[in-house]
């Protein structure tokens, strides 16, 4: 399978399985992840996601062998692909209601980069690096990158490395905020993006969500927009059972124990 699914717990675990290509997207691995990330998206029991990578890659992005062979033949599948694979699959991350963790172990590159971006978390080793390669092979960006790029990195930046499509190493991503935390050890990545992905697993997941959602508000809208996104959201989680247990919880000077409801 090009794609597993394992579940530990609340901790779904999404892993690109296709080493030989260095976990490059063909078709069967992009219908699969976009299934698999709506699944998820609603599935109540899964708290927190992980996306990982086998072998030496997180995600190279898209698979070019398949690409040159379907514009060879004439298809429109390479230019359907984004409407039908790459948008669903990214706004399915960045609006999924739960944290998810980028594990990125390797190279990140094109929609496999975009795809790390999406992330809430990213996780990297020394071995991680970054490549938004799309204007190597005559192609704008995609996956959400022209979204979450600028976001990271300032649209200067982001100018630069979509333009030159140069390599970033682990040091320099994660100077420019592209990781979240680099740990020393390759080996650590993904262990570190469960650990990480089990405590927020264990959080108030429906606040979490709310979060998101008026971070996606307020990026992009006006001060007035956000501060009604921030009454909107507050009634939800004003509502939740997490919010009245920790509340008497930090009253009455306990730990919190998070429902995720």
């Amino acid at each position: 399978m090009s794609l597993q699914v394992e579940r530990n717990e609340a901790v779904a675990v999404v892993t690109f399985n296709r080493p030989e290509a260095l976990n490059a997207l063909d078709t069967a691995t992009k219908v699969a992840l976009r299934d698999t990330l709506k699944e998820l998206a609603e599935d109540t029991a899964v708290r927190a996601v992980v996306l990982a990578g086998t072998g030496r890659a997180f995600c190279v992005g898209q698979d070019l062998r398949e690409h040159v062979a379907l514009l060879e033949s004439g298809s429109d599948a390479p230019l359907s692909t984004v409407r039908e694979h790459y948008n669903p699959i990214a706004e399915l991350i960045l609006t999924m209601p739960k944290p998810v963790v980028a594990a990125v172990r390797g190279m990140a590159a094109g929609a496999g980069a975009s795809l790390a971006l999406l992330a809430d978390f990213r996780i990297g080793g020394p071995g991680t690096g970054f490549l938004m390669a799309f204007a190597n092979v005559g192609l704008a960006g995609d996956t959400g990158v022209s979204w979450t790029l600028p976001r990271l990195v300032g649209h200067a930046k982001a100018t630069e490395l979509l333009l030159l499509a140069e390599p970033v190493d682990a040091p320099a991503a994660d100077r420019l905020g592209l990781l979240t935390r680099l740990v020393d050890d390759d080996e650590q990545v993904l262990p570190v993006a469960l650990e990480l992905a089990a405590r927020l697993a264990a959080g108030p997941t429906v606040a979490y969500a709310q979060i998101k959602r008026q971070l996606a508000a307020g990026s992009s809208g006006t001060l007035r927009e956000a501060l009604e996104v921030e009454a909107q959201v507050q009634a939800v989680c004003g509502q939740t059972a997490d919010h009245k247990a920790s509340t008497a919880a930090f009253v009455q000077k306990q730990k919190p124990v998070f429902a995720g409801a």
